[in-house]
């Protein structure tokens, strides 16, 4: 593990402090939000903000959440630690790296191979060994791996893709913003056999999700 400075430690306490005020109580987020040092996965200009809780530009033209928000979509999952867990948009890794922190195994996919590289980097230097990181359009999950307990969506959908309802397992639960405008509806999806039962979260804005594999980057 990478050692935090001071002036880091005591900004993540701040943070974690926030997320408290703000609501968040299952320890088990918290001890895994603290658990990841978000400086590794943020660019350098940036790395002053990475214990802020606010999105942050990252490579490819991405974002990475806010921690408030990566609290939120983890409660929603509503994690065992047995679970396998499909996320759709690796972005910098750090969500990935904060679930494998709370369940056995994560399957993160990008249709940016920098983005994944980059992550895969940063899993080996915090000596993560139970994330698969591959390039892959998203919106068409990754059967290789599946059923999956648990499938996590980190990018805006005008409509949960069939394809990750066709891999979630059976009783998994699947989260995903949905909505074509600058703001979209957090959703939870839980399968009970052939049906899947639908819930409205809250409100949440993220940057839409793109199909297909990126030619370059």
């Amino acid at each position: 593990m990478i050692a935090l400075s001071a002036r880091d430690k005591v900004a993540l306490v701040e943070m974690l402090a926030g997320l408290k005020r703000d609501g968040v109580t299952d320890r088990r987020i918290l001890s895994a939000i603290a658990g990841v040092p978000r400086r590794v996965f943020v660019a350098a200009p940036y790395q002053p903000s990475a214990y802020m809780d606010k999105a942050l530009p990252i490579e490819c033209g991405q974002v990475m959440s806010a921690p408030s928000v990566t609290a939120i979509l983890l409660a929603a999952l509503d994690l065992k630690l047995d679970h396998k867990v499909l996320e759709v948009g690796c972005g910098s890794g750090y969500q990935a790296a904060v679930l494998a922190r709370m369940v056995t195994r994560v399957v993160t996919v990008d249709r940016f191979r920098s983005l994944v590289e980059l992550a895969e980097d940063r899993f080996a230097a915090l000596k993560i060994e139970n994330i698969n990181a591959l390039v892959a359009d998203g919106l068409e999950g990754f059967t290789r791996h599946a059923p999956y307990d648990r499938i996590l969506v980190d990018g805006a959908v005008g409509r949960i893709p069939p394809p990750l309802l066709d891999q979630l397992g059976e009783k998994g639960i699947l989260v995903a913003p949905v909505g074509t405008g600058t703001t979209q509806t957090l959703v939870r999806v839980v399968r009970d056999g052939r049906l899947f039962q639908r819930e409205e979260i809250g409100t949440v804005r993220f940057v839409p999700l793109m199909d297909g594999i990126a030619a370059r980057l």
